[in-house]
Formats: structure tokens, C-alpha cells, sequence
């Protein structure tokens, strides 16, 4: 926690991060225009623009911010605010330059489960500064509903990622959440999970041990104070927030309509990359996988390893993915009068060199030039009245 920070404005922005659910455009741009302190007393004694009052409802007229930072400190979180010097300004650019684009539609309002806002604060437990975690980091996001083979990849791209000094961002969730967050613990690299509850609230409570284990060296973020539950609308919220901190975002597995798409979705409206793993195309788990694969217009980049995925997040023309390794054979440095040569020599009994230069349509001094050199590569050999091939060429 930065001592530069006025106690006030933490105060201030730690009460409207309980006040005002998060994704709203309206408490934002307020908040930019008259500052945290401003808004907060604007709030509470009703004077504020009636958008923001109304989503401020019954909650303006409590406080508990006091309760909610000694809560933090309890559980060893604290409230991070954009005035700090580990607020991660670089990554949440792109949430001002989306939200400052958004114009006033008479009539409606911006949906708060797809805008694209910055937060106004973020709850961190952890003691790794939240800015430098996420400057290399990936998003691996999928299914709860995972399969046997979207766990494996997804583990395996932030083993490979972890490997590399990058940082793989998630959920927390069950299925390719966790996947990914084991998958860079066991390369010993750290991990960041976005919750849609309270940092000191395990969600789901089955991995209590697992964000245990994260704390070592990662962080648990949230947009909500300590104590919040984990409503349905707020993962939606924190979609976004995955989405933003995050270089680029893969998919692993995700159904036709899963959370997944719609992180990848705000990743692609943000500008970030947007990266998906195929699978069989027998599998519902990868039917969203596939259509964002499909997408010709903004479609996401196919990608089978940590490697691939470094390379579309990575510094252009240094992080580069090496071509996919081939299993070499010793057929790969014959000249094409061998290879004729070796076709044209049978597997069970030998024939003379005459024989193998009329069936592979060559000179016999040409034969009898190469198959020294066949012989050397225990491709061929001598029967005593011919040459045929060896048992392990065949």
C-alpha cells in the first residue's frame, strides 16, 4: 500500500467499491470528473447525478469501508487504487481509452455486465505488486464442464508459459481455471484469480487449498470488498477484468455459450489477443472454441503450445515459436537416385544391381555409386546374390 496515497481517497474509494457495483460507465466518468472523495460525499448525501444515485440505492446511506479495510488487513489484503504506484496503468488502458469512447444512447443503458469500465479499485491478497504480476500475463480461460484433454492442454500451456516468466491469469473456477492454475504452480511461476466474491471468501470452496497455495506467490483479485458473495452478475462483471490484465486471452475448451466466448469477446473489443485451442470436433466442449476459430473477420488464432501463444503476445521478432519438431529418418539426406534406388530393392529376396537400375530408371554405375552409402545407413543389404532392404528400414 502506497503511503503517498491520501487516506481519504482510499477511504473514499474503498466505501464506493461497496456502494456501487462495478461496470457501471455513469459512476465512473463521475468519479474521473470530480474525483473519489467528491463522489462519495456526493453520494451519500444524494446529490450525485441521479444515474449514479440510483445505483448507489439504499447503500449510500451505510459505511462500512472502515470494517471492510480492517477486514483486508485481517486476511492480509489490501485496497489497491489507480493512485498507487502498483495500480497495473499500462494493462487497464485500454478499459479509459474503451469506456471514454462510449457515447449516450438516448433511451438505454450500457449493459454493467459487458461494459467495458476500469475498475475503481481492486482488492489484493497476495504480497506480490499487482502491476508487475500482470505486465507478462496470459489469460487461459474455459469450461467448468472440462474434459480429460482441455484440462491437460490448459495445464500444460501455463506449465509452458510459467517455464517462459510469464504469469497466467484465471478464474478460480472448476474445470480449466483451475487446470491453469495448477499447471503454473507445478512450474513453480506465478498465478493471479480474479474473483467475483471477496478475496478472503474461497470460491468455489473445494479449492480453499488451492488458493492457498496460489497466495505463495501469486494473488487473489477482486473488484468487491472482503465478505461479498460470488452473485452470478459479477462473474459476468469480471469477465472484463480477466480480459484487461491479460496480454492476450486462450481459449481451452468452451461450450456454444459459456463465459469463456464472452472473455474472449472483451478481449477482442479491447484489442488484446484473442488465441483458441481446437479440439474433436465431436466435443460440445469445443463447439466455442471452433467458432471463434471460424471467424473470418475477427477470429482468434489457432494455438497448440505455450510457444505459439508467447509468440502472439510476445516482443515482435524475438518471441518466437520454432517450427514443430519432425522425427527425422535417414531416408531425409538421401539424394532422389538413393531414394529410386532403396524403392526399387525388394524385401525378401535380393536382386542384382542391373535389376535395381532398370526399376528405378537409372545407370548402373549410378547404383553401384549409392548403395555403399545405403549400406552404411542400414537401409539396405547384401544376400549374397542381391540387395533387398533391411528389416528395420522396411
Amino acid at each position: 500500500m502506497s503511503a503517498a496515497v491520501d487516506p481519504a481517497v482510499r477511504r473514499a474509494r474503498a466505501w464506493l467499491s461497496r456502494t456501487v457495483e462495478p461496470g457501471s460507465i455513469a459512476v465512473w466518468r463521475f468519479v474521473e470528473r470530480v474525483g473519489p472523495v467528491a463522489a462519495a460525499e456526493a453520494v451519500r448525501a444524494g446529490a450525485a447525478p441521479a444515474e449514479v444515485q440510483a445505483l448507489a440505492g439504499a447503500r449510500a446511506g451505510e459505511d462500512s469501508s472502515a470494517e471492510d479495510l480492517s477486514r483486508a488487513d485481517r486476511c492480509g489484503a489490501r485496497l489497491v487504487v489507480p493512485e498507487d504506484a502498483e495500480w497495473p496503468t499500462v494493462p487497464l488502458h485500454c478499459l479509459d481509452l474503451a469506456a471514454a469512447g462510449v457515447g449516450a444512447v438516448a433511451g438505454r443503458k450500457p449493459d454493467r455486465t459487458v461494459a467495458l469500465v476500469p475498475p475503481l479499485a481492486l482488492w489484493v491478497r497476495g504480497s506480490r505488486a499487482l502491476g508487475d504480476l500482470v505486465d507478462r500475463s496470459v489469460a487461459l480461460v474455459g469450461s467448468r464442464a472440462s474434459t480429460a484433454y482441455g484440462e491437460h492442454v490448459a495445464a500444460e500451456l501455463a506449465h509452458g508459459l510459467g517455464e517462459r516468466g510469464w504469469t497466467t491469469v484465471s478464474g478460480g473456477a472448476f474445470g480449466i481455471d483451475a487446470a491453469a492454475h495448477r499447471g503454473a504452480l507445478a512450474a513453480g511461476a506465478p498465478t493471479v484469480v480474479v474473483l467475483a466474491c471477496g478475496v478472503d471468501r474461497a470460491y468455489p470452496s473445494a479449492h480453499s487449498t488451492l488458493f492457498a497455495r496460489v497466495l505463495d506467490d501469486g494473488l487473489l483479485v477482486s473488484e468487491w470488498p472482503p465478505g461479498c458473495a460470488a452473485l452470478r452478475h459479477r462473474f459476468l462483471v469480471r469477465n472484463r477484468l480477466i480480459a484487461a490484465l491479460s496480454r492476450g486471452t486462450v481459449v481451452v475448451e468452451a461450450a456454444a455459450r459459456s463465459g469463456a466466448q464472452a472473455t474472449a469477446n472483451r478481449a477482442r473489443d479491447l484489442g488484446k489477443e484473442v488465441m483458441a485451442v481446437p479440439g474433436p470436433v465431436t466435443s460440445a466442449m469445443s463447439v466455442g472454441c471452433h467458432e471463434l476459430l471460424r471467424n473470418t473477420e475477427r477470429g482468434a488464432v489457432l494455438v497448440t503450445s505455450a510457444a505459439e501463444v508467447v509468440e502472439q503476445v510476445g516482443r515482435l521478432g524475438e518471441d518466437l515459436a520454432g517450427p514443430a519438431e519432425r522425427p527425422a529418418t535417414p531416408r531425409d539426406s538421401l539424394s532422389d537416385v538413393a531414394r529410386r534406388v532403396l524403392d526399387a530393392c525388394p524385401v525378401r529376396a535380393g536382386a542384382p544391381p542391373e535389376r535395381l537400375a532398370a526399376v528405378a530408371g537409372c545407370e548402373v554405375v549410378d547404383v553401384l555409386r549409392v548403395l555403399p552409402a545405403l549400406e552404411l545407413a542400414d537401409l539396405v543389404e547384401w544376400t549374397g546374390t542381391g540387395w533387398r532392404v533391411t528389416r528395420g528400414a522396411r
